[in-house]
């Protein structure tokens, strides 16, 4: 009765290592035929393919360092602002903080705080990965690294991160940083706005896609000018030079545009786990998986830091627990860490599906969203 079944999964693993031979023979087959077209070549050609290939490699070698881990990467990084001992809403004023000389101080913006530190995760503390060229180039012009399972989760990873600081710089300048909408833009959170919606794959020269070719300014120096603008606000936000308006109706808005992003992202996972079902084989899975999974690291956070900017009204409205639900599910999604992010079937037995579970935990947090929000517009 089980010789069927032995003999069927022989042949599966089978299969499967003669895929992966495969697939590792085609990577490195650029690299086998050039050694090996280097020891039959003459003195003079091995001088030529050394001065060219050196650098190329070294390049690769630094790119694959880069691409290989996110650093700084930290689930629980929210925990660093002790929030929890800071209930002072934004722009309210307070007592002077240490080391402000002011005739009087308001409260900061620990959203603004989160939104400038995590760009600064993404592009000082780690290589911006998707404007390199290197990552552009793919596995030698043959192959996007989005096409595969490895070196393109960092620049995923990075990308969800970044959807989630530009929407929140946005909603800063549009309407966190202004009076009821009908005062001016804040300058330093305009500038911001502008940067943080710059394109994300310029580099110095863009010599093979549609970028301009150069020399020109690369996109981790415009997301560097914008944590630098949202820096400033915050100073003169402390010095109660700016405004910060910390209304329900302005923290609806906000948690409104939030919900709206991972409910985007959510009929993404929705649409790739109902049209693919290859499991580990799906190489476009763990795309989808780390850029919601970027999104939701920098939301946790983001929206951390929301509960002390409007404080005031999460007390009015008796919002806490719908709250804390909320941070719970974005904290067990940005939990998930599989080795291989696999896109089995629903109810299949042998190759899990992990889009379905992260979905499923992004829908609980916009439902939790949508909740808060309903409370919020009685």
């Amino acid at each position: 009765m089980l010789d069927p079944i032995f003999e069927w999964l022989g042949r599966m693993f089978s299969t499967i290592g003669a895929w992966i031979k495969a697939t590792i023979l085609a990577i490195l087959w650029p690299f086998t035929a050039t050694i090996a077209f280097y020891k039959r070549s003459g003195l003079m050609i091995k001088l030529v393919l050394g001065v060219l290939i050196i650098p190329f490699v070294l390049g690769y070698a630094w790119f694959f360092w880069h691409a290989a881990w996110i650093r700084g990467y930290d689930i629980d990084y929210p925990s660093k602002y002790k929030f929890t001992e800071k209930l002072h809403p934004a722009g309210d004023q307070v007592a002077p903080e240490a080391g402000i000389k002011s005739t009087k101080t308001c409260g900061r913006s620990y959203i603004v705080d989160v939104t400038a530190d995590l760009l600064d995760f993404n592009v000082n503390q780690n290589l911006w990965i998707s404007s390199n060229p290197l990552y552009k180039a793919g596995l030698f012009w043959l192959l996007e690294w989005d096409q595969t399972w490895f070196l393109d989760n960092k620049a995923n990873f990075q990308r969800g991160v970044h959807e989630a600081t530009k929407r929140t710089a946005i909603e800063l300048a549009d309407v966190l940083g202004r009076v009821r909408g009908t005062s001016a833009i804040d300058p330093n959170l305009d500038v911001a706005k502008g940067n943080v919606q710059f394109d994300q794959y310029t580099w110095y020269f863009n010599v093979f896609d549609n970028q301009p070719f150069g020399p020109t300014t690369p996109t981790p120096s415009y997301f560097r000018n914008a944590r630098d603008e949202l820096i400033k606000y915050n100073k003169k936000l402390i010095a109660c030079e700016a405004v910060f308006d910390a209304r329900a109706d302005n923290l609806l808005q906000f948690l409104d545009r939030i919900a709206k992003d991972i409910g985007s992202k959510s009929a993404k996972i929705k649409e790739r786990s109902e049209g693919y079902n290859s499991g580990w084989f799906d190489t476009r899975a763990d795309d989808i998986f780390m850029q919601s999974k970027g999104q939701l690291y920098a939301y946790y956070g983001i929206l951390k830091a929301a509960r002390v900017d409007f404080a005031d009204v999460i007390k009015r409205r008796n919002i806490k627990d719908i709250w804390d639900l909320m941070e719970d599910h974005l904290y067990r999604a940005i939990s998930l860490d599989p080795f291989i992010v696999s896109n089995g079937q629903e109810d299949g037995w042998l190759m899990p599906t992990h889009l379905t579970t992260i979905g499923f935990y992004i829908l609980r947090a916009r439902s939790n969203l949508v909740e808060i929000r309903s409370v919020l517009d009685r």
